[in-house]
């Protein structure tokens, strides 16, 4: 394996799929750009809403900008289907603007992986939701989502 690579690695089993989703999920709840970008290859492709990223670079500065407005940011992935060097999923995460303003974000995302492992096409659709704080479901501290939270599907989202 190379320096660039990040396990599991394509053709996906069920097994792997579900650890790859909990993977990406882990980066992308520490809110570091820097991790985050490592899992993509250089030269990765995305389109997330109306914005379309290209490289690492350009990854990092989407997702600095992406945390310094989306605050308290809590995210849960679920695998949606899988097969060979592709993975779909479906996620929601929860922010507040600097308003105050609470949201529940829903998606889907569709990933494609080079044989190292390494995510080289990210397409996502979200839809944000305006919510009551009092509406949150998501109240884990800051971080990595707990092994015991409830998934999306436990929660009816």
């Amino acid at each position: 394996m190379t320096a660039e690579t990040k396990p599991p690695v394509p053709p996906f089993d069920e097994a792997s799929a579900i650890k790859k989703v909990r993977l990406a999920e882990d980066a992308w709840n520490s809110r570091d750009p820097e991790r985050v970008a490592q899992v993509y290859t250089t030269d990765t492709l995305w389109r997330n809403r109306a914005e379309f990223p290209r490289g690492r670079e350009e990854v990092k500065v989407f997702l600095q900008n992406k945390w310094s407005r989306e605050l308290d940011y809590r995210l849960v992935k679920e695998l949606w289907a899988f097969e060979q060097s592709r993975i779909a999923v479906r996620f929601a995460y929860e922010w507040h603007d600097d308003s105050g303003n609470w949201f529940r974000s829903y998606g889907n995302e569709n990933w494609e992986f080079n044989e190292h492992g390494l995510m080289q096409r990210r397409f996502a659709c979200i839809n944000d939701l305006p919510i009551k704080e009092s509406d949150r479901l998501f109240h884990w501290p800051l971080g990595r989502r707990p092994d015991d939270h409830p998934s999306l599907s436990d929660l009816n989202l």
